[in-house]
């Protein structure tokens, strides 16, 4: 068994995403330029920076929702524009507060999850009891077990991430796009989520996680990588410990900032001079 997975693994493209001078101009505005990005087997990335920046457009394009004036990109070896994106979506597993409008109030837990196999909110497809039973495993999964029957009025934003996670499990993505998932939870239901989200980053055979935030502190120590944008450009991408300096975050923030590393975290913090530059102190 141990060597069929082994094979198994061996036989999945080492590269799982290669973006090559990406553009995107659309009404005379570069949304994105010139835009190069590796993702490899086993890695773990970040992306950083201001408002504005580029990262809702960057993940749109991945997901095939923003054709590219530019450059190109493939997803596990197959390019898009060479082959069907929609059935390659299936391999991207994506968590973003743009889906919660979606999902009817009353539909319950299991079913929001069940959802993710067939690519559709507001479940109206005939599903399996094989398919219940994946659905309730991923919901152990994300620690939202107990959450099965309950309708998705009444769960809290916590637990409504834990429900879009293993949402997005159920197809066993390569790729897994975590869009600001602590905005809107509370310190605790905070904390508590970045520990489930480093386990899952340290988890065999988890799918590579990409992490879209503005605050360093919810990088944990499991992600590997960092991409920082600014202005739809890439400022720089590599490994999390040459990637996250105050120098290059000064860059993409425009700022004269600090980075510190607090009890295996890294923390952001504007000079004061800057402060009072800003703000007329």
């Amino acid at each position: 068994m141990r060597q069929d997975v082994r094979a198994m693994s061996a036989q999945l493209p080492k590269i799982v995403l290669d973006v090559r001078g990406l553009t995107v101009v659309r009404d005379r505005t570069t949304l994105l330029d010139g835009v190069d990005w590796r993702i490899l087997r086993g890695e773990h990335w970040a992306i950083v920076g201001p408002n504005g920046c580029g990262k809702t457009s960057l993940l749109r394009a991945l997901m095939g929702y923003l054709s590219p004036t530019a450059g190109e990109y493939a997803l596990l070896g197959r390019r898009y524009g060479e082959s069907d994106w929609r059935g390659l979506r299936g391999q991207i597993g994506l968590v973003t507060s743009a889906l919660q409008a979606s999902i009817p109030p009353t539909e319950t837990a299991v079913e929001t999850v069940i959802s993710g196999k067939f690519a559709q909110l507001d479940l109206w497809a005939n599903f399996t009891r094989a398919d219940r039973a994946a659905a309730m495993r991923w919901l152990r999964f994300t620690g939202a077990i107990g959450l099965a029957q309950r309708p998705w009025e009444q769960l809290s934003q916590g637990e409504r991430q834990r429900v879009l996670i293993a949402r997005a499990l159920m197809v066993r993505p390569r790729l897994l796009i975590l869009d600001e998932p602590c905005a809107g939870l509370d310190p605790v239901a905070r904390a508590d989520f970045l520990n489930f989200l480093d386990k899952l980053a340290r988890r065999a055979r988890t799918p590579s996680l990409v992490l879209v935030t503005h605050h360093l502190e919810e990088i944990t120590p499991a992600f590997t990588h960092a991409l920082v944008l600014r202005a739809g450009r890439v400022v720089v991408a590599g490994p999390c410990h040459a990637t996250l300096t105050a120098r290059v975050l000064g860059i993409a923030f425009g700022a004269q900032v600090i980075v510190r590393a607090q009890a295996g975290r890294l923390q952001l913090a504007v000079r004061r001079r800057h402060r009072r530059q800003l703000f007329g102190e």
